[in-house]
Order: structure tokens, then sequence, then C-alpha cells
């Protein structure tokens, strides 16, 4: 799963986290990001301000489990964001070993973490997984937004249903159900989290703040930072800055910022700490993916990691499957 991050309400977004039955079928557009969730109640948050922090900013669960929560580390956990400008590999859509000299994967929180790299566990924070949107309706129906009553779908990816952060109460009830799979990301082996869509507010205006939208992300933060896990913001390059000092964010994976001129807004965040992944099959459609690519590779591929991968995601192996360095 994984989106398009977000700016304007015309570009795609995502790129794709799955399951094993579901792992193609969510990827693409960009500009949409993420996502993932479970159960509700209400939270405690653990350990602020913990340990040390090596980011910029300082100097397996099934398709119908919330996770086993585990309780927060002491207080003297620390973490550390991927090394800069190393050789990533995104599979969200679907697990296999890592090519020779990979140094940074991410999986999607129900898969293992690879062995003998750094890894990264990505978690849908804002919106829920098609296959688990009859899971909310059933068991977590208070904590979906509602438009006139009905619950809201993104428009761009059909069953994924937006989260209603909107009041304290609300953001308490979905820190509880992505918590808990933070928490088992951590126990998992994970050295990192990405949290997707954190876009939401900018793609539903008026239904959703982005106060609101930041202060569960600064929950899901320190709940990370707690158990000793990095955080990566996801796209949203108007929030890179108050991401990295405001949420607390140690890096960020950003799609397509070549494509849409966004890359030096995650940079002002971020420094190097960027993962950027471009797409073969970038938008608007008169662009040239392979171009797009070699644009990237020579404006920052000396200092940031820079992956061009097939839109899907889709294992190696798989027809479509794509994943080149600069």
């Amino acid at each position: 799963m994984t989106r398009r991050a977000v700016g304007r309400a015309d570009r795609p977004r995502r790129a794709v986290a799955p399951h094993a039955t579901v792992a193609a079928s969510r990827a693409g557009l960009r500009r949409t990001g993420l996502r993932r969730t479970g159960l509700p109640a209400v939270l405690a948050v653990a350990a602020l301000g913990l340990g040390a922090c090596a980011g910029p900013g300082a100097a397996p669960g099934t398709t119908s489990s919330p996770g086993t929560g585990t309780a927060p580390a002491p207080a003297s956990a620390s973490w550390a964001p991927p090394p800069v400008g190393a050789r990533f590999d995104y599979q969200i859509g679907g697990a296999y070993p890592p090519a020779p000299g990979i140094e940074v994967v991410e999986r999607d929180h129900r898969e293992p973490p690879a062995d003998g790299v750094y890894s990264v566990c990505y978690v849908n924070a804002f919106q829920t997984q098609p296959e688990e949107a009859d899971l909310w309706l059933r068991e977590h129906p208070d904590l979906l937004l509602r438009r006139d009553g009905a619950p809201v779908e993104d428009p761009d990816w059909p069953g994924e249903l937006v989260l209603d952060v909107s009041t304290a109460a609300q953001r308490a009830g979905v820190a509880e159900v992505v918590g808990a799979w933070v928490d088992d990301c951590a126990g998992a082996g994970y050295q990192a989290v990405e949290l997707d869509n954190l876009d939401t507010a900018a793609r539903f205006p008026g239904l959703l703040a982005e106060d609101d939208v930041v202060a569960l992300a600064r929950t899901l933060v320190e709940r990370a930072h707690a158990r000793g896990l990095a955080v990566a913001q996801k796209n949203a390059p108007e929030l890179a800055v108050r991401g990295a000092t405001e949420v607390g964010f140690d890096f960020v994976v950003a799609e397509e910022c070549q494509v849409y001129a966004e890359c030096d807004a995650y940079t002002a965040g971020y420094g190097d700490h960027v993962i950027e992944i471009e797409y073969d099959d970038v938008r608007p459609d008169d662009a040239d993916p392979d171009a797009t690519f070699a644009a990237a590779c020579a404006a920052r591929g000396e200092r940031v990691s820079v992956l061009y991968r097939d839109r899907d995601v889709v294992p190696r192996g798989a027809p479509g499957h794509r994943s080149e360095h600069c």
C-alpha cells in the first residue's frame, strides 16, 4: 500500500502495501498513501522524550488482528533512522529475499522483517485497507469518518475508508489500533516504521483538520520511539518541516518528488534523510519515466536513497517487477 503524497487534488497517489492476497491490487496512484487498521480503545501513551534519537530533528498480525499491543519499552529506548544514501527496496507488495547490496528493506507490518538489513515496517495509520473495511464497519464504526451519516471512502482507492481523527477521543481509539501494530513491528525486530496517509487532511478538507492529523501522528511517533523504532513521514511535502520539528519524524519516504518538484521540500525538513521512490509509469502521462529517474539520480543520487520501482511493487519474479538504483 503506498500511494501518492498529497498536494493537489488532481494528482494520483500511493505506491502499495499488501498482504499476500491483495498485494498487487493496491499500489498505483502515488498521491494517495497507505493504510491499515484494527481495534479501538482508549490509549495511554507513556514515555515521552525518550533516549537518544539520531534523526534529523535531534542534532506479525493477521488481516483481522489489531496486534498484540505489547507495552512500550522503558524510557531508555533509543532509535536511529536508516543510513543516509543506503540502497533501499520497497517490498510492501510482497516480501522476497533482498538482492545483494540492498541495505534497507520496507515490508508490510504483517510480514517478518528482512534478515541482515535495516528493516522498515509499513503501517497504514489514517485509513483502512480494502480487505479490512468490513472489520472496521462491524467492530469500530465509531472510528470511521462520516459525511451525512455514511462512511467516507477514498475516491481514488475503492474500499478504503477514512479514519476519524477529529477529536481527542477519536484519536485515542485510532491510536490504540495502530499503536498495537507499531508494538508488533518492534516485537518482530523492525528498526523503523512508516506511517502512511499523513496527507488525509489535505485530501479531505472540511472534514479533517491538519492539526488533528498532526496530533495523532505525534502520539504514534512517541509510541514508536518508546519501542525503539525510528519513524518515517510518508509524502505530504507541505508537512515536511513541521513533521521533522513538531511531530518528531526521523526520516521521510517520498514518492515521485521528482515528478511533482517536491524534493526540495523534503530535504528542507530532513536533510539527506530521504528515501525517494520514482515509478516506471509516472504521472502526468506525458512524462518519461526513465528520464524522470535519471534526473532524480543526477540531482540527488549521490546524497539520498533513490529507488526506481514498478507501481504495484510486486515481488521479484512476478510480471512487471522493477527495482533499480542510481
